[in-house]
């Protein structure tokens, strides 16, 4: 029941976390459908197109519970204290993850974030993460992000120069 509403958790505020999981702008060029690599909001077991993979069984002493949504450039304190606050509220209300998902990229469900901008609009909306983390800190952080992509739109990328220079 805690584990089955952990999991819950993390489902429940996994567009808002993807912000502090996903932290860059290429990170999001994996969440494709058919990629092995999640791209929805979905728990499966043993399966790796799935958000979270569950690994192992009841009284399993190896049973685990996988986060596949993460990226090495995640801040490891900001990653786990997204997925802790949201385990917990997962816990206290006893939220319910839905039936394992057997075919991860035809499942309903939530969409990840598609974008570093669309994972920090989702920050800001959510009350959950203003909440625990303080709007202060939530609002500071979205900026940050928010110049980090303004940044990365002003710059003129090889593939532009390559796919129009040529052109006109």
């Amino acid at each position: 029941s805690l584990g089955r509403g952990f999991l819950g958790g993390l489902l429940a505020h996994a567009r808002a976390a993807a912000v502090f999981t996903t932290p860059t702008i290429n990170g999001y060029k994996r969440y494709r459908s058919y990629s092995l690599a999640p791209d929805r909001a979905i728990w499966g077991k043993d399966n790796r197109g799935v958000m979270i993979r569950a690994l192992g069984g009841f009284g399993d002493s190896a049973t685990r519970l996988e986060n596949r949504v993460g990226e090495p450039a995640a801040n490891p304190y900001l990653y786990m204290a997204s997925q802790i606050l949201a385990g917990q509220d997962g816990m206290a209300r006893n939220l319910d993850p839905g039936p394992s998902a057997d075919t991860p990229y035809e499942t309903k469900a939530p969409l990840l974030p598609q974008s570093l901008r669309e994972a920090v609009y989702a920050l800001q909306e959510d009350r959950f993460y203003r909440e625990k983390l303080g709007s202060e800190f939530v609002d500071y952080y979205a900026f940050i992000k928010n110049a980090e992509i303004a940044r990365f739109q002003a710059e003129v990328s090889d593939w532009e120069q390559r796919e129009y220079f040529g052109m006109f």
